[in-house]
């Protein structure tokens, strides 16, 4: 049976991400009309909603505070359009955050659940689960 290709757009986006890529490269990944949610969670305690200019804006901005970052995409199932992915992200600080220096990694857990329309991410819901920064990582 052929996957879903949105499975495959949604892993090449995380890919993508991955990379740190910005701007021309990522955009061809959203719908014109696209919504990214960020529920509550350690580095956004209110959520943030963004449009596409402002997801773009974002990944400059986490290009600058990350020196690398890793998307590993574990698991992912599709329903037509609706793609949902079980995640792990880590991301390395180029600064210093708050009381953590630069070159700290930080984890996170992450269920995404993308929506598709003419093959872009049309809406994007992230459930990020960060790890605690002072504890060390618990085994898989």
């Amino acid at each position: 049976m052929p996957q879903n290709p949105n499975i495959g757009t949604a892993v090449r986006y995380h890919e993508a991400v991955s990379r740190r890529a910005t701007g021309e490269e990522l955009a061809p990944f959203f719908h014109e009309n696209a919504v990214q949610r960020e529920l509550p969670n350690l580095l956004f305690p209110d959520g943030v909603r963004r449009d596409l200019p402002a997801v773009l804006q974002a990944a400059e901005r986490g290009r600058k505070a990350l020196s690398r970052q890793r998307f590993e995409v574990h698991h992912a199932v599709a329903d037509g359009d609706q793609v949902a992915l079980e995640v792990t992200w880590t991301g390395t600080l180029a600064s210093p955050l708050g009381d953590l220096p630069a070159g700290h990694v930080l984890r996170a857990h992450i269920a995404v659940f993308l929506e598709f329309r003419d093959g872009g991410i049309y809406s994007q819901r992230n459930y990020d689960c960060y790890e605690r920064p002072d504890r060390p990582r618990p085994q898989d």
